[in-house]
């Protein structure tokens, strides 16, 4: 275990968020609001705590993917604790416990909120929080490859562990270039966005916020009632944004250098597409007849779909009230998530077409045994450890959430309230039903089913495995004989 390297990139982490904890405290100069001050506090804890990890450069740098892994999960743990202070700090949210909620929310791009009052919040702790959706969207670790250069040849271990999707590779032969190439189109994307959403007539500030918050898929709306009291052009602008920051960025790479085909053949792409599709005419198709004019009614179903599959989690009505059926459809997106490297949860559409390909593998060996057929995606062979990655990931998942809806039923809920509490949190989602639909919140959970849902937050936007690698005692192991064998060095 290379755990010095493990301490400077969390360091370096720390000072990656002193630096981002700066613009709330612009915005609250802007403002001339008192809370700016406890940005200013935990930026500078942030500095110093960063500086006197970084002083010292890691022996070796190389290090591999448990470490990727281990660097991973603590740097989201990180910055998820101090950016929760300026909250508690504050008085904002009193709470520490549901500030540490609020903000895990956040950098996971969840959207599960605690708030019953959004709007009594800061603007600066109100940007603060929905930046937040922004920097946990591409990943706080992928902007640190991005400016600078740590690991050597190892950092795609780190961009493993942090992106999601079943595969990860490069766009270019270098690392850094790859992660500098991802935050251009996501950068560019999020500017274009606030363009439009300024032109639609949305305040400077709201629309900032808004197009943060949808670039981050995460969906923490600055009104009480999210999305719903904007005009119709400015929900369009945002579901059209919602569905492309759930596009695999892959796509845009090769849409950026002239690879037309490539790009508009791309498997995963087009079912991506052709599952949003399917899911608004089922919903539309049940939901047009209660609406006065049609064009509303598919408003508001193409909002909700966008919404639910690239686990954005804004709403424009109250989907707890919808037919059955609706619910269920969007229960299933809840799942499906958006595509691999893009900035969407749940279980990535090129997962689920991994599976139905091997499930088609094995009913075939079943009729000839003695056939051999390899799984191919845009033409391509899929490699084995990605078919077992991903059938153990299915495995795993199923586990994590089914304990998850057993430890939160404790407090006594209903079955569709834990049942979609879990399945919100865990892919990353933001509202459920019942109890925690569209107008409701997460507050009235109990700490203790806070925490498993804080767990199920971070372990979904990890994509399970970097979380779940803290709890592996091996990797303690390892460091605690690192430690003693350096003391004994010592002395």
């Amino acid at each position: 275990m290379n755990s010095s390297v493990v301490r400077y990139t969390l360091g370096q982490v720390l000072k990656i968020e002193a630096v981002l904890l700066l613009l709330p405290c612009i915005v609250a100069l802007i403002y001339k609001e008192d809370q700016g001050i406890y940005y200013v506090l935990v930026a500078t804890m942030c500095a110093f705590l960063g500086m006197g990890m970084t002083l010292r450069k890691p022996g070796s740098n190389i290090f591999y993917l448990k470490e990727g892994c281990i660097i991973t999960a603590l740097s989201w743990i990180f910055l998820s604790f101090f950016g929760a202070l300026p909250f508690y700090l504050s008085g904002e949210i009193p709470s520490l416990t549901n500030a540490l909620f609020e903000t895990i929310s956040g950098f996971t791009t969840t959207g599960a909120s605690i708030l019953s009052e959004v709007e009594s919040l800061s603007r600066c702790s109100t940007f603060w929080r929905c930046f937040t959706h922004w920097i946990g969207g591409m990943g706080v670790l992928v902007f640190l490859l991005a400016i600078i250069p740590i690991g050597g040849g190892s950092q795609i271990n780190i961009m493993k562990a942090e992106s999601p999707g079943p595969s990860v590779g490069k766009l270019v032969p270098k690392v850094r270039s790859t992660a500098r190439i991802l935050y251009i189109i996501y950068f560019a994307l999020t500017i274009i966005e606030i363009i439009f959403l300024v032109s639609g007539g949305m305040p400077a500030f709201e629309a900032v916020n808004t197009a943060i918050a949808t670039a981050g898929t995460g969906g923490f709306g600055i009104k009480n009632d999210s999305i719903a009291g904007y005009s119709a052009y400015l929900q369009w602008v945002v579901t059209i944004f919602m569905i492309l920051f759930g596009v695999n960025f892959n796509a845009y790479y090769l849409l950026i250098f002239r690879q037309f085909r490539k790009a508009f053949t791309m498997e995963e792409v087009i079912h991506y597409f052709a599952i949003i599709f399917i899911a608004i005419a089922i919903i539309f198709t049940r939901i047009f007849r209660t609406y006065d004019h049609a064009l509303d009614a598919l408003r508001d179903t193409a909002f909700q779909v966008a919404s639910i599959i690239t686990t954005t989690g804004f709403s424009t009505v109250d989907f707890d009230k919808w037919p059955a059926v609706c619910q269920t459809v969007l229960v299933f997106l809840m799942f499906i998530g958006a595509c691999a490297g893009s900035t969407g949860g749940g279980i990535k559409v090129s997962r689920l077409i991994i599976l139905r390909k091997t499930i088609i593998k094995e009913m075939i060996s079943y009729v000839h045994p003695k056939s051999i057929k390899k799984i191919k995606m845009d033409d391509k062979p899929v490699e084995h450890e990605v078919v077992r990655a991903t059938n153990v990931f299915f495995i795993t998942f199923v586990i994590i959430f089914s304990l998850s809806v057993l430890l939160v039923s404790i407090d006594g809920n209903d079955l569709v309230t834990n049942f979609t509490a879990v399945a919100a949190t865990i892919n990353n989602i933001g509202p459920g039903l019942s109890m925690v639909g569209p107008t409701q919140n997460f507050s009235h959970f109990s700490g203790f089913s806070k925490y498993i849902l804080m767990f199920d937050m971070i372990a979904g936007r990890l994509e399970l495995f970097p979380l779940l690698m803290l709890f592996h005692p091996e990797l303690w192991k390892e460091m605690f004989a690192h430690y003693i064998r350096k003391f004994s060095n010592s002395n």
